[in-house]
């Protein structure tokens, strides 16, 4: 069987999308058209970097491009984090590599389904309620 050309993966976190593309490559990593190594800040290129230290020397015959968008920093860090992890198991169809994502996280695999409460009346926010008064 042929490998493929090129894959294409998707990752979700709150409202943040991402959306990776893998390739062969020199082992060359993009967020949103800049270099990986210029992603500020450091822990949000820290959990980008994780499912790619976990395959080790394998990563530097691909060449990975995410483009992320909606939410914040971290929610768009978690969401490229799925993207890329999915994008590696599908290029490289390897099934042990799936059972040590999931066995490390299962959220590299997974997306999360946690949402934001809706606002409610009677106060400011989802939980926050004005101060009741008995005098």
């Amino acid at each position: 069987m042929k490998a493929p050309q090129i894959v294409l993966a998707t990752g979700k976190r709150k409202t943040a999308v991402a959306r990776a593309t893998v390739r062969k490559g020199i082992g060359a990593v993009w967020v949103n058209d800049r270099p990986l190594e210029l992603v500020e800040p450091e822990m949000v290129r820290q959990k980008i970097q994780e499912p790619l230290l976990m395959i080790g020397d394998r990563s530097r015959t691909l060449n990975i491009t995410v483009h992320v968008t909606g939410g914040g920093i971290v929610g768009q860090a978690s969401a490229a984090r799925t993207a890329v992890a999915r994008g590696l198991i599908s290029w490289l169809k390897d099934d042990q590599l799936r059972d040590m994502f999931r066995h490390y996280d299962r959220s590299l695999l997974v997306n999360d389904p946690r949402r934001k409460l809706p606002k409610r009346p009677g106060g400011r926010g989802a939980r926050k309620r004005r101060q009741k008064s008995y005098r």
